[in-house]
């Protein structure tokens, strides 16, 4: 099979001819059909993104993909050859212990332990075929009225709906997003609407993109322009959501001041949850007198439980959520430094699709 193969960091990437993986025990093999790049693939794979810490030998890179089961292992059970299926990259390890290791495979492992789970499932989803644990693997059938390039486009909503659910974004309520001009923070106000969230705020810098989603997410969308005043900005907030929300989802990548972040919490009714799921260069001062007295809440999440793919999956099938908005533009496989290129610029409202 054909498969990118990224030597490091900063090494040399080629698309190579490898032999098509065999089913090991609690596996399987899916044929990929479609896999969505991440913006900053590029800059991974060129080495300037020093967190992350990638397997330590040869790897096939790709976090997310579309396909259909090929094989299975032993001690696989459910899923069967033919089912149409979503890959996830984020991979627990099943020792029933305080705290275990996680990996995203085909990407990076996280702390003490995880590089031995990374060395053990290195391979990700930019191939003509992926070998993955059964726990990355979600059965996506009844959904004949999407195709796979469509159904790739989901890798952007699962991040954003692990802290929708992690917030207990609950019907009626009112969200709040900051970085809603983003890839994520734009999937999170479309996930408030599917959720029955009663009103949204959209909240961002950039105008035109603001306007792009509140038109894209109908009618129960607002936004608010931000300006960096911490006090201003809150204030608008507030007005918008008719005297406060009941959650403020964060979701700044690279925020160089917490501006934004500090007029979400002070954006919160009595009782509101404020959910950290963006990225700073710079650490928070917590106002500890204002959430002590209001009883607020400063929720932390990475990524989404084991199950929000198929709870995600049904908003999809039953109509409640629409991932229309986000347009997928498809590239061949042998295609990835273009796609590359083109998935560092799109739009909040594109995404960079591959398929073999």
């Amino acid at each position: 099979m054909k498969a990118w193969r990224l030597e490091k960091l900063g090494g040399a990437l080629n698309l190579k001819d490898v032999p098509k993986p065999e089913p090991r025990p609690g596996s399987a093999l899916v044929r990929i059909k479609a896999a969505a790049l991440m913006s900053y693939l590029k800059s991974y794979v060129q080495g300037k993104l020093p967190v992350y810490n990638p397997p330590a030998t040869e790897f096939t890179i790709g976090t997310n993909g579309v396909g259909v089961v090929e094989a299975i292992g032993r001690g696989v059970w459910h899923l069967k050859p033919g089912q149409q299926v979503v890959i996830s990259p984020h991979f627990i390890a099943k020792e029933n212990v305080e705290d275990p290791a996680q990996i995203l495979i085909g990407l990076t492992s996280f702390g003490a332990g995880a590089e031995a789970i990374l060395a053990d499932w290195p391979d990700g989803t930019l191939a003509e075929y992926a070998l993955m644990p059964v726990e990355a693997i979600t059965p996506a059938e009844a959904l004949q009225k999407f195709d796979a390039a469509q159904l790739a486009v989901l890798s952007r909503f699962i991040v954003p709906f692990g802290g929708l659910l992690r917030g207990r974004l609950a019907a009626g309520e009112t969200l709040i997003v900051t970085g809603a001009t983003g890839a994520y923070g734009t999937a999170a106000v479309l996930l408030g609407v599917a959720m029955g969230a009663g009103r949204v705020i959209a909240a961002g810098r950039n105008p035109a993109s603001l306007a792009a989603v509140a038109h894209a997410a109908g009618p129960r969308v607002s936004t608010v322009g931000l300006t960096g005043d911490v006090q201003a900005d809150a204030r608008a907030m507030r007005t918008a959501s008719i005297g406060g929300a009941h959650m403020a989802f964060d979701m700044v990548g690279q925020a160089k001041d917490p501006h934004a972040t500090l007029a979400a919490l002070h954006s919160l009714r009595r009782g509101g949850r404020l959910i950290l799921m963006g990225s700073m260069t710079t650490d928070l001062p917590v106002p500890y007198t204002a959430v002590m007295l209001n009883n607020l809440e400063i929720i932390g999440q990475f990524m989404y439980p084991a199950n929000a793919y198929r709870r995600l999956l049904e908003l999809l099938r039953n109509g409640l959520l629409d991932i229309s908005p986000i347009r997928p533009h498809v590239y061949p496989l042998a295609a990835l430094p273009e796609a590359m290129e083109a998935a560092a610029t799109a739009s909040n409202l594109e995404c960079i699709v591959m398929q073999p």
